[in-house]
């Protein structure tokens, strides 16, 4: 069954890129979409605004694309994880889409809301609902036969993707980031107590 621990597995190498291709489905990137999205909620289910904007302690933070070298090595806040994780997912869905429509790869597809204008739980809460929808969305723009021929390499190192482990990169992405989540939530609870 193809479920969040398939993420999981595929980020810890336990099963290839190609070995992904083969199996997964559409309505398997909707699942996996929506669970995603589901564990991301929960996590920050209880949280209250001060959460968001807290700073938590984090000496490993280093951001190698900040777009200011004065912030590549802040910790990162609950909004700023929240709106970096979407961005990303959202980006490997619509090259996904276009890949699945026969486009070969011409560049980025990103956008990333500015991080400091999410100050509320609410904004959170919705940032992680649209991109729900856009994510979902995408995935009716593939055509009923996609186009597994047209791959592409993300990043060196990370192996050629078809359309279907594009879409899943994104999500092996998130997943990277939940235990940060976790820590965020959990640093900002133990302030607030």
């Amino acid at each position: 069954m193809i479920n969040l621990q398939t993420v999981r597995d595929m980020r810890e190498k336990k099963i290839t890129m190609p070995e992904l291709a083969k199996i997964l489905t559409r309505d398997d990137l909707r699942n996996l979409t929506n669970e995603m999205i589901d564990a991301m909620q929960a996590h920050i289910k209880g949280c209250v605004d001060a959460d968001v904007t807290f700073v938590p302690v984090d000496p490993a933070a280093q951001d190698n694309a900040a777009k200011d070298a004065s912030e590549a090595n802040i910790a990162w806040t609950l909004g700023h994880v929240i709106v970096h994780c979407t961005a990303s997912s959202e980006e490997s869905a619509f090259l996904g889409a276009e890949m699945a429509r026969g486009v070969e790869f011409h560049g980025r597809s990103r956008y990333e809301t500015q991080w400091e204008t999410i100050s509320s739980i609410a904004q959170c809460k919705a940032r992680l609902e649209e991109s729900r929808r856009m994510r979902l969305s995408s995935l009716e723009m593939w055509p009923d036969h996609p186009h597994t021929e047209i791959e592409m390499e993300p990043y060196p190192g990370a192996g050629m993707r078809n359309c279907y482990t594009r879409f899943m990169g994104g999500l092996g992405h998130d997943d990277s980031h939940l235990e940060q989540i976790a820590e965020i939530v959990r640093q900002a609870k133990a302030a607030r107590a």
